[in-house]
């Protein structure tokens, strides 16, 4: 089984708007809403579970009716950080998921996602034990102590920009959030991030460009404009 865990804990306070982010509506739906009809319509997700900030869980709800998601079977209460909101989604799933299964970890704020990019995440679990959605570094990067000024250049073939979705077995997963109980690590962005701090390796899978995360109004305005590109709706 493959279990999609959406990200909607946070509160968006860098877009600067009155609600949380991912509940702004773009030609009448709400962000989060195209991302879980992204994982709905994708055959190989078979059930979405969704972290979700206090407050907002009769709206999510509401789209199993209004949007159709009707994979969406549990919403767990999000944390006080990025780090513990997706604990407590992997804490969450502990009594729908079996130790082979794969979770398919996403932000509920990344909604230009294409099927493409989930089907290889989970084949890169599936070969190599996880799947981070990645793609090359194609500007210049420069090393900054300030961000005012540098002079060191950093080799961009050397590098690569990870997203999500990134995908686990659920015992490793589990595992890795239950190490970082143990070991004191409480300030772990992503599950790719904690895996390499506990001195694991991870894995990239097929990224995209226009694999989105909106963050700022200049992102809800790209996002828009996007939107005529790929058809969604």
């Amino acid at each position: 089984m493959n279990v999609a865990l959406i990200l909607a804990g946070g509160v968006g306070q860098r877009v600067g708007l009155h609600i949380p982010k991912q509940f702004l509506e773009v030609r009448g739906k709400p962000i989060l809403a195209y991302t879980l009809s992204v994982f709905q319509n994708h055959p190989d997700i078979d059930k979405i579970c969704v972290v979700c900030v206090d407050g907002w869980e009769q709206e999510v709800e509401s789209y199993v009716e209004r949007f159709g998601i009707t994979k969406l079977i549990k919403i767990i209460k999000g944390g006080d950080s990025n780090m513990m909101s997706i604990r407590n989604g992997v804490y969450g799933i502990g009594d729908i998921a079996d130790k082979n299964d794969i979770v398919v970890v996403h932000d509920g704020v990344r909604p230009l996602i294409d099927g493409s990019i989930i089907t290889d995440c989970i084949e890169k679990c599936k070969e190599f034990g996880n799947g981070c959605a990645s793609i090359p570094l194609q500007e210049t990067i420069v090393r900054t102590e300030d961000r005012i000024s540098g002079k060191v250049n950093i080799d961009r073939s050397e590098v690569m920009r990870v997203q999500t979705p990134q995908a686990y077995r659920f015992d490793d997963i589990y595992g890795l959030y239950s190490e970082a109980e143990r070991v004191g690590i409480t300030d772990s962005v992503y599950v790719n991030t904690l895996k390499m701090e506990l001195g694991g390796t991870i894995y990239f899978s097929k990224g995209s460009s226009f694999n989105l995360k909106i963050t700022t109004r200049d992102d809800l305005e790209m996002f828009d404009l996007l939107l005529n590109r790929t058809g969604r709706n």
